[in-house]
């Protein structure tokens, strides 16, 4: 089969080799691809993202997804349950006897096979929705081949079936395994790698999604190397697609790149699809072997046209006989559908923002605690939510939000988790070894943390953290599995050299407040906010000096200001809660603006540079300025530039009156002398 290497040539003659055996290969992968669809003109174009089922907040996290006689069945791993939903979105539980359930497909006899991943066994889910053990030892993890009741799995994911074998995606073992005659054996695999070959030289790096493809090969999302791969029925693997760059470009397959990919569906024309990263790409729309993305990509919860439409960590595809496309959209908790057909619904904002945790209702799921011991011993919060980090100098300036709330610890300090939780994201461990190494929970998220480890590096007593290392014993690498379970109060880590834990208040994509979305006990705010200047600026940023200008135009109302908590250093500047302004004349409000910007919720990446003027800046170190642009209106997703339009006034003198406000109700205003004339 063909192997696709990138080789480095360095006379003509080399190139041209190099042109032609990629033209070969061209060839030979459009044959392989375009054999098993049918003409385009048979091809029912999707050109909307709707949402299918999930408005009723049944899902817990929808993973694994299998379509049968017109009913769609989900995983959810949250739940432990497998749903049915029929063709008009309703939902039913067919069993709720698993565990953390993750991909899901049919046998030839028409039982579900589940990879059920908390328990690291195959299981099967009969029409009655009685569960049996199909391979693997309950709550035992490990890797052994064999009679089916003593192999032993690492946290499966991925399953697919031919006939009478059972392909499996044992994830954290980086093997693709096959159950076959009360048998497990290894099809292909050896150790966590990057390698094609022969059976045994193969290596994966955290295999996720199977499907099965042309003359039974098996279709790998290798979702570690940011690859698809091919496993042939001796084992042999070859990579179809993907350059392993951590990224997503389209192209010919060898030069395309993935950021992670999880999920494979293969619909009736033969095309492949792939949940990828927060977005979907497909394989063999065209005429030539391309690899194409045929959705928006940017994390996020909207319905509408392919490009502008969001998901959240898409984990599952299934496809039907008429073309449409169905997404299990794990962390928006519901599923869509690429669709040109009336099915499904366009929800709208206000839907989707009833799908999201309140900050009441967040506040229920745990006791009152802190992220260290004694649980409710208070602590210095050392940053809030929706912060700049970096500096604004131009409109190049790399910056972002701050996305969740520090809170001051010592170094090497035990990190402990505030909630019960367990582990959905496949890939919940992220920046081993960094100052930013983190773990992320369904709500909540731990960075700044030595993941299972103490202050010198030493490992834990918890098969749980399962770390990997070199030739020197040295650590190179850690994974929590999917379907891992902490309790609240057990250790996470300890405190790396940020000194403080980071926490994130709520599921990926829906960060609220810390502070209003969980109960810090004995916590106590009585210092209100201070501004430290009010700036004014035309439509084109040039400066107004006060004093001295008469307004007449559209202009730009800046806010210098900072919070402080009882018990924060001096030096400590933490970003207000809530900012807004009014226009007075004889003290009756003109233009009544009391609040723009919000940190309610972490507003969208895209709107830093709306809430924060040239000049802002914070971070771990340095000066704390923060230039909150006022004028203009940033709350969660919505944000528009907007401006105090003096045109809109009569000559004459005004007050300005801007207010910023901390979470706990402390307000500061300052009022601002202005002039009008045109």
């Amino acid at each position: 089969m063909i192997q696709i290497h990138k080789q480095k040539f360095n006379t003509s003659s080399s190139a041209l080799t190099l042109l032609f055996s990629r033209l070969l290969i061209l060839a030979a992968l459009l044959l392989l691809i375009s054999s098993c669809r049918k003409s385009e003109t048979e091809f029912i174009p999707s050109n909307k993202v709707k949402t299918f089922a999930g408005i009723n907040k049944e899902f817990g996290e929808p993973f694994g997804l299998a379509l049968k006689d017109g009913v769609l069945y989900v995983s959810d791993g949250e739940q432990g349950k497998i749903w049915r939903v029929l063709k008009e979105g309703n939902a039913e539980v067919l069993t709720d006897k698993l565990d953390t359930p993750s991909a899901i497909t049919f046998d030839k006899n028409g039982d579900l096979i589940v990879a059920d991943s908390g328990t690291h066994t195959i299981k099967k889910v009969l029409k009655t929705g009685e569960i049996e053990n199909v391979a693997g030892v309950e709550n035992k993890k490990g890797f052994a081949d064999g009679d089916v009741k003593n192999a032993l799995f690492n946290a499966p994911i991925g399953v697919a079936v031919a006939d009478d074998k059972i392909y499996v995606a044992d994830t954290y073992n980086d093997k693709i395994r096959v159950i076959e005659n009360g048998k497990v054996s290894t099809l292909a695999g050896s150790e966590k790698g990057f390698a094609d070959g022969e059976a045994n030289q193969t290596q994966f790096d955290t295999p996720c999604g199977l499907a099965i493809w042309k003359d039974g090969n098996i279709l790998v999302a290798d979702a570690g190397n940011n690859r698809l791969r091919v496993v042939e029925q001796t084992g042999k693997t070859w990579t179809l697609a993907g350059n392993g760059a951590q990224d997503s470009v389209d192209g010919l397959l060898f030069e395309s790149s993935f950021v992670q990919p999880t999920a494979i569906a293969i619909d009736k024309f033969g095309v492949i699809y792939v949940a990828d990263g927060n977005g979907i790409r497909a394989i063999g729309r065209r005429f030539f072997p391309f690899v194409e993305t045929i959705s928006n990509t940017k994390r996020g919860f909207s319905d509408g046209d392919l490009r502008v439409a969001k998901l959240n960590r898409p984990s599952g595809l299934a496809t039907n006989k008429d073309g449409d496309l169905f997404v299990a959209d794990a962390e928006n908790q519901v599923v869509r559908v690429f669709t040109g057909a009336e099915i499904g619904q366009e929800i709208t904002k206000q839907e989707i923002e009833n799908l999201q945790f309140s900050p009441e209702e967040f506040r229920t799921l745990s006791e009152p605690r802190w992220s260290y011991d004694p649980p409710e011993q208070k602590r210095d919060i050392a940053g809030t939510l929706g912060e700049i980090r970096g500096e604004i100098k131009d409109e190049n300036s790399t910056v972002h939000f701050h996305n969740g709330l520090d809170i001051a610890g010592g170094y090497g300090e035990t990190a402990r988790f505030i909630r019960t939780e367990k582990v959905l994201n496949p890939f919940a461990v992220q920046n081993f070894d960094t100052l930013r190494e983190l773990i992320r929970m369904p709500t909540l998220g731990y960075i700044h943390i030595r993941l299972g480890r103490d202050k010198d590096g030493k490992v834990f007593d918890d098969e749980r953290f399962q770390f990997a290392v070199d030739d020197d014993d040295k650590l190179k690498g850690l994974r929590v599995p999917r379907g891992t379970k902490f309790e609240a109060g057990e250790a996470i880590g300890t405190l790396n050299a940020m000194n403080h834990v980071h926490l994130i208040a709520g599921r990926s994509g829906a960060e609220m407040n810390a502070l209003d979305a969980l109960i810090l006990p004995n916590i106590v705010d009585t210092v209100a906010p201070k501004i430290e200047k009010v700036l004014l600026f035309d439509e084109n940023w040039r400066e107004i000096e006060i004093e001295k200008t008469k307004l007449s135009g559209k202009t730009h109302i800046v806010v210098r200001a900072f919070d402080q908590m009882d018990g924060n250093a001096e030096r400590r500047k933490l970003s207000v809660y809530q900012l807004g302004y009014q226009i007075l004349k004889d003290e009756k409000p003109i233009v009544d603006k009391k609040s723009t910007i919000s940190f309610a919720r972490l507003p969208d990446s895209e709107t830093v540079k709306f809430v924060y003027a040239k000049g802002s800046k914070s971070g771990a170190t340095g000066e704390t300025i923060f230039d909150y642009i006022v004028s203009n209106e940033v709350n969660g997703d919505f944000y528009r530039e907007d401006f105090f339009d003096a045109g809109k006034l009569e000559n004459g003198n005004y007050t300005l009156r801007v207010f910023a406000a901390d979470f706990f109700g402390n307000q500061t205003s300052q009022d601002v002398e202005i002039g009008v004339e045109h």
